[in-house]
């Protein structure tokens, strides 16, 4: 049960059935001892009353009455003829009722001088005198009025069990304000942290693993941690890598401008070689602002509908002169339309950076295969669009095959055998502008020599593709 929503549930539905047992259990056994305790006393006070009244009359009843502890004490009271209590004790509300009164000697009014007078609730015993007098025995209910947790005094009542309730309660809402409030306090350290800029500040090893929302929470902080570093330090490498390549052609400008000033007879061929160096620098820049340009979001893409077929021959048929010159050949072999759903010039642009690598590296006399089809892609609707392009130079050492999509990283070594290689940003261009169609690319080395390079993307539903035809043709 990893949901905070749950954990804070049963918290406070454990906490609160503690503490309404408890309630529930007092409030039982104060009615028990209201309803029975009592009704219980009063029998025995009126059958002691009535032997004491038998064996020594209004005398005996006062010894009684002289004899019984505070607290029946308190609520018994013997009512005289003429009105008084025996004990001369002023007379309860309950019994100064304005039921009757009576005639008081000298022509006054005494209340509670006649039977008719006496109207208790309860009722009363009443006692009769050899000489017809009688003797009211009133016993009073426990409490007169309600009072504030009164009935925590009768004797009996559970308090350990509601003390108990009280602790358990507290300490559970305890635990869980500090299960709550520590990580939420790990998590505005660390988002302090980070905006000082501390990119290696983490919280999830610190929650111990919590897999509760707060720990989804620290994971996806860490995660976006880590990004940041990583964009950060992939920034800084651009920047070195950029400044490192631009300083191999300038310092050749450099030169050559040096040695046209000191050869005055070989000025044409140093002009020569500066405007060459020019180019390549100018071309430099391009791709480098190129490979910026793709960090723009998915939602700035001018999308429509492309065919990769068509789009492949279009690009073949441009690198043919660099194929021609190289003396190899570049064969497509596309099944079909191929539509996907992306930008015309970003997707020119991968696939043509991968195409013209591969006939780079290619020996003379090689062929250089294209293959496009549709496959079924898993959660895709329309499939995937997956085109392999193969050559046959020396393939890519297997430990730096997924570094050669990184900006300004190159495999000359490996590649090259002597030929001038290209600054590295091909297949980085390729890389960024695949992902950002939603698509993959992938490098290995082939069967029988070479590299392998696939690229897969989301095919064009063919309903879509239907209506943008019918639409394009209306």
């Amino acid at each position: 049960m990893h949901s905070l929503y749950w954990r804070i549930f049963l918290a406070f539905w454990v906490a609160l059935a503690l503490i309404l047992v408890g309630t529930v259990t007092v409030a039982v056994n104060a009615t028990a001892h209201r309803t029975d305790r009592p009704s219980v006393q009063r029998g025995q006070l009126y059958a002691q009353a009535a032997r004491a009244f038998e064996s020594g009359g209004p005398a005996a009843l006062r010894s009684w009455l002289q004899s019984l502890p505070a607290e029946p004490l308190g609520r018994t009271f013997v009512v005289e003829p003429a009105g008084r209590e025996l004990l001369g004790r002023p007379l309860p509300p309950f019994l100064r009722g304005s039921s009757a009164t009576a005639a008081a000697p000298g022509g006054g009014t005494q209340a509670g001088s006649s039977a008719g007078a006496i109207a208790p609730r309860g009722g009363a015993l009443v006692l009769v005198a050899p000489g017809g007098s009688t003797y009211h025995v009133v016993i009073g209910p426990v409490h007169d009025r309600p009072r504030l947790f009164g009935e925590l005094e009768l004797p009996g009542v559970p308090l350990t069990l509601l003390a108990i309730a009280l602790v358990v309660s507290g300490a559970v809402c305890y635990v869980l304000a500090r299960y709550l409030a520590a990580p939420v306090d790990r998590l505005r350290l660390a988002t302090r942290r980070l905006a000082a800029g501390d990119l290696n500040v983490r919280v999830l090893p610190a929650l111990k693993g919590r897999q509760n929302d707060l720990g989804l929470l620290a994971a996806d902080l860490d995660t976006m941690a880590e990004r940041l570093r990583l964009l950060l330090e992939a920034k800084q490498q651009l920047l070195r890598d950029v400044s490192h390549e631009l300083r191999s052609p300038l310092a050749r400008l450099q030169l050559a401008l040096s040695l046209a000033r000191r050869e005055e007879g070989a000025v044409e061929r140093n002009l020569e070689r500066i405007e060459c160096e020019a180019a390549r620098l100018e071309a430099l820049i391009a791709r480098t602002l190129k490979l910026v340009s793709l960090e723009r979001p998915v939602h700035a893409l001018e999308r429509s509908s492309v065919d990769v077929g068509e789009l492949l021959r279009a690009i073949v048929a441009d690198v043919a002169i660099e194929a021609d010159a190289q003396g190899c050949l570049v064969q497509v072999r596309a099944q079909g339309p191929l539509p996907v759903w992306g930008d015309p010039e970003l997707l020119r642009s991968a696939f043509e950076n991968v195409i013209r690598n591969a006939v780079r590296y290619s020996p003379a006399d090689a062929v250089v295969g294209i293959a496009a089809d549709r496959v079924a892609g898993e959660g895709q609707q329309g499939g995937l669009v997956e085109v392999v392009i193969r050559d046959q130079g020396p393939g890519v050492p297997e430990q730096e095959l997924g570094r050669i999509f990184e900006p300004f990283y190159r495999v000359d070594a490996a590649r090259g055998h002597g030929r001038a290689g290209g600054e590295g940003l091909g297949l980085a261009i390729a890389s960024r502008a695949v992902a950002l169609h939603g698509g993959h690319i992938a490098a290995r080395n082939a069967e029988g020599g070479g590299l392998s390079v696939t690229i897969t993307l989301p095919a064009m539903g063919r309903a879509r593709s239907a209506g943008l035809t019918a639409a394009a043709t209306a």
